[in-house]
């Protein structure tokens, strides 16, 4: 019997990164917030917050593709952000990350529409999107 992973995922943005956390022995996550990259410059004293308080065994980032599963110009800027991963000592994964921002932006929609939220936020939708990006290499994983 494997010891549970804890994961934290990643939706990378040009000036924001979505975070997540999610779990194995559940298959769900949660949104973290996100991480602000402005003008190139990630925050990771953020990134080092969250690996301090949740302790993963793994990050997972969503990679970017285009509809056709051709590579979406955003990789160069994915792959540079593993790179900088690198730094925490963790082994790091991809994940497809096709329409998980539409997916998170949907799902929130229509719980506003529901009642069960307010107002959307970028944030809000990034985080989400890193949500799914876990959940879905949880299913895979």
């Amino acid at each position: 019997m494997t010891a549970p992973r804890t994961i934290l995922s990643f939706d990378f943005g040009l000036r924001r990164i979505g975070v997540a956390v999610g779990q194995d022995v559940t298959g769900s996550a949660s949104p973290l917030g996100i991480v602000a990259n402005r003008d190139n410059v990630i925050d990771h004293d953020r990134i080092a917050e969250f690996v301090a308080e949740w302790r993963p065994t793994m990050l997972v980032v969503g990679m970017p593709a285009h509809a056709d599963g051709t590579p979406s110009e955003m990789q160069e800027h994915v792959r540079a952000f593993i790179e900088e991963l690198e730094r925490y000592g963790l082994p790091i994964e991809t994940v497809d990350e096709r329409y998980t921002s539409i997916e998170a932006e949907r799902v929130l929609k229509e719980a506003r529409a529901a009642g069960t939220r307010g107002r959307i936020s970028k944030d809000m939708i990034d985080s989400a999107a890193a949500v799914f990006i876990a959940e879905r290499y949880l299913s895979c994983g």
